[in-house]
C-alpha cells in the first residue's frame, strides 16, 4: 500500500514550483526575454575564457556540465521561448546563409547553440564518449540517425538531407554505391548504428550494470520511416489504400470503431506481401513501398541477431496507417524467440503510440490483444505527440495532406485530454506488464484475454481471463516517453501499485526499488537536451541493476538533421510555454551562478 503523506500532485507541487508558475503579462514576458536573450548572447561570447579559467575537467566517474554548455542552454531555452523567433527562424536561417561571409557565422552559430544542445555528433563513433558519459550516470541510450523529411517538403518529393547553404559531408560510412540514393544511405547509415550500439554494449562488460548476455542491454536505435525511401509520398498513397479498405469492415467489428488513423491490421500489407493492386498507389508507390519493407526487415533481422532493440518513431497522421501496418508485420515476425535461442532480446521491435490521437486507448487494447492472439512480443512507446498545431491545420484545410474521413481531428483539441488519454494508458501498459510478469513467474496462468477483453477493460468492462501457457520470455515491453513531471510519477506510482516495484522508504519520493524482471519490460525516457533535471529526479529514485531511464541521443552532420533541428525547437515552442521554459533557464543560471560566485 502507497504511504505517501502528501497528496501526489501537491508533492510535485512542492518541489518543483517553477512549473506551476503562471507567467507574467504577454508585454512584461516580451520585455524580459528580449534582456535575457541579449544577456545570453554577452554571456556566450565570454563563456569560453569562463570555462577555461573556471572550469577544470572533473576526475569524477560522472563529469558535471561545464560552463560553457550551461550557458548554451541558457541561450537556447531563450531563444525557444520566443514563439515568432521559432516560426521564422528557417527564413531567417536560409537568409543569412545566402550572404557571403554571414554563412560561416549562421553555420556556427547553430552548430555551438541548437546542435550541441540536442544532437550527440556528427557520427556514431563520435558520440562514444556521450554515450560513456551517460552510462556513466545510469542512462541509457535511444541511438538515432536524425535525417527526416523537411517540415516543408512533407509530400516526400525529396529528403532533406543536404542545403546548399549547408556544406558538411554526410557519414563518412555511407559507399559510394550509395551516394545517389539517399534513402539508401540512410539504411546502410542504421545498420552501421546498430553495429555501433551493439558494440558498445559489448565494450562495458558489467562496468556500469549486472548485464549478462543481451539482457540488460540499454543502446536501443530508432528509425525514422520517412526517410528511408525516396518519396514519402508512397506513404500517404499506402495510407490513402488502407483508409479506403476499412470502409469494408463490418460495423460490428472492433477496428471499425477506432477513430483515424484507426487500428492496424496485418491485412493491411497485402499490397506488400500478396501483389494486390490498389487505385490508390501507382506502379511507383507499389515499388517504393515494397523496397521499404525489405529495408525495414533487413535492418531488423540484423538488430535481432545483435540484440538491439528498435524503435519506430511516429509521424504526421497521414502517413502512420502505413507505418502502424509495416510495424505490425515486423512485430508479428521478429518479435518471437529464435529457435534454441537462449538470452533472446524480447521484443526487438517497438511501435509508438500518440496519446494526443483520439484513437490511442482502444489502439493500444486491440495491440495487446493481438499479441497475445499471435504469439508475438509487443513493444510500446508510449509518447503525447509531436505534431499537434500541424494536425489540427491540417484537419481543418481542404489543401493540406490529411487523409481522415472524420469529422473530428485525429488529435485531441485540449491537452488535457492529451495528458488524460497518456496516464489512462500508462495505468492500461502496467498492468499488462504486470500480468506478463506473473506469468512469466509462474504466477498466474493468464495467457491472454477473451475477445473483448481489452477493449472492454479500456471502457470499463472487467475483462475475463483464459488459461494459457507460461511466456519464457517478455511478451511485453514499454518506453513511457514524457517529459512530464506528474507522468513520470505517475508511473512510479504504478510500478509500486502492480507490485513492479518496492518502496525504499516510507515514500515513493524516497526511492523505488525496481527488480530485473520490471526493468527488462520497463523504461522511461527523455530527448538529450531537455529537461536533464526530471532525468535526474526520476534517476535518483530508481534503484535497479541497469539504467531504468532512457535519452533519445540523435546523430549526423549539420546539413543533414537541420530538419530534426527545425522540430525540436517547434516542440519546444509548445512545450515551454506553461513555465517550463522559465524553468530551464533559471536552472542554467542558478548554476552559472554558483560555478562563478560559489
Amino acid at each position: 500500500m502507497l504511504r505517501s503523506r502528501l497528496g501526489f500532485q501537491s508533492f510535485v507541487k512542492l518541489r518543483h514550483p517553477t512549473r506551476f508558475y503562471s507567467g507574467a503579462s504577454p508585454a512584461v514576458r516580451s520585455r524580459w526575454t528580449r534582456k535575457t536573450v541579449a544577456g545570453a548572447t554577452m554571456l556566450t561570447a565570454s563563456s569560453v575564457i569562463l570555462a577555461s579559467t573556471i572550469y577544470a575537467d572533473s576526475e569524477e566517474l560522472v563529469p558535471r556540465a561545464t560552463i560553457g554548455s550551461l550557458v548554451r542552454t541558457y541561450l537556447v531555452y531563450s531563444m525557444c521561448s520566443i514563439p515568432s523567433l521559432v516560426d521564422a527562424s528557417p527564413k531567417i536561417l536560409s537568409a543569412m546563409s545566402s550572404v557571403p561571409g554571414l554563412k560561416q557565422i549562421t553555420e556556427a552559430f547553430v552548430r555551438y547553440t541548437f546542435f550541441d544542445q540536442f544532437v550527440g555528433a556528427d557520427t556514431a563513433e563520435e558520440t562514444l564518449p556521450l554515450l560513456r558519459s551517460l552510462r556513466a550516470a545510469n542512462k541509457g541510450v535511444l541511438f538515432a540517425y536524425s535525417v527526416e523529411v523537411d517540415e516543408n517538403e512533407a509530400t516526400g518529393a525529396s529528403i532533406s538531407r543536404s542545403s546548399d547553404n549547408f556544406t558538411d559531408s554526410p557519414s563518412p560510412h555511407l559507399s559510394a554505391a550509395d551516394s545517389t540514393s539517399p534513402s539508401d544511405q540512410i539504411v546502410t547509415e542504421t545498420l552501421h548504428c546498430i553495429d555501433v550500439a551493439a558494440d558498445f554494449e559489448a565494450s562495458l562488460k558489467d562496468k556500469f550494470s549486472r548485464t549478462t548476455g543481451t539482457h540488460g542491454r540499454r543502446t536501443w536505435v530508432a528509425v525514422k520511416v520517412t526517410a528511408m525511401l525516396p518519396d514519402a509520398h508512397a506513404l500517404i498513397a499506402l495510407s490513402s489504400h488502407i483508409i479506403a479498405s476499412r470502409k469494408t469492415l463490418s460495423r460490428s467489428s472492433q477496428e471499425a470503431s477506432v477513430p483515424f488513423p484507426g487500428s492496424a491490421r496485418i491485412e493491411d500489407l497485402d499490397v506488400i506481401l500478396r501483389d494486390s493492386s490498389s487505385p490508390d498507389l501507382t506502379p511507383a508507390d507499389i515499388q517504393h513501398v515494397k523496397k521499404l519493407y525489405a529495408d525495414l526487415s533487413r535492418i531488423c533481422a540484423h538488430a535481432k541477431e545483435k540484440g538491439v532493440k528498435i524503435i519506430v518513431d511516429a509521424e504526421y497522421s497521414w502517413y502512420q496507417p502505413a507505418i502502424d501496418a509495416m510495424t505490425l508485420g515486423l512485430m508479428r515476425e521478429y518479435n518471437t524467440p529464435s529457435p534454441n535461442a537462449t538470452g533472446d532480446v524480447q521484443p526487438i521491435i517497438y511501435g509508438t503510440f500518440q496519446c494526443y490521437l483520439r484513437r490511442t486507448p482502444e489502439q493500444l487494447a486491440l495491440a495487446i490483444e493481438d499479441s497475445r492472439k499471435h504469439h508475438y512480443s509487443l513493444g510500446v512507446k508510449l509518447v503525447r505527440g509531436a505534431y499537434h498545431p500541424h494536425e489540427l491545420e491540417a484537419h481543418s484545410s481542404k489543401s493540406s495532406l490529411s487523409i481522415s474521413p472524420d469529422a473530428e481531428p485525429p488529435v485531441w483539441r485540449e491537452k488535457r485530454d492529451t495528458d488524460y488519454n497518456y496516464n489512462w494508458c500508462v495505468k492500461m501498459l502496467a498492468k499488462a506488464v504486470k500480468e506478463d510478469v506473473d506469468r512469466s513467474a509462474g504466477k498466474s496462468t493468464l495467457g491472454g484475454v477473451d475477445k473483448l477483453g481489452w477493449v472492454d477493460w479500456v471502457r470499463g468492462v472487467k475483462a475475463k481471463p483464459v488459461v494459457g501457457e507460461v511466456a519464457a520470455s517478455p511478451s511485453i515491453g514499454v518506453l513511457f516517453g514524457t517529459h512530464n513531471w506528474d507522468s513520470c510519477a505517475l508511473i512510479l506510482k504504478e510500478l509500486v501499485r502492480n507490485g513492479l516495484a518496492v518502496e525504499d522508504g516510507e515514500r515513493i519520493e524516497d526511492g523505488i526499488k525496481v527488480g530485473d524482471e520490471t526493468v527488462e519490460r520497463v523504461a522511461i525516457g527523455q530527448l538529450y537536451g531537455m529537461c536533464d533535471d526530471l532525468t535526474d529526479w526520476v534517476v535518483s529514485r530508481i534503484s535497479s541493476t541497469t539504467p531504468f531511464v532512457i535519452k533519445y541521443v540523435p546523430y549526423g552532420a549539420l546539413a543533414e538533421v537541420m530538419p530534426y533541428l527545425s522540430r525540436r525547437a517547434i516542440e519546444n515552442k509548445s512545450v515551454l510555454g506553461g513555465g517550463a521554459a522559465k524553468h530551464e533557464r533559471q536552472r542554467a543560471a542558478e548554476e552559472i551562478k554558483k560555478r562563478v560566485f560559489g
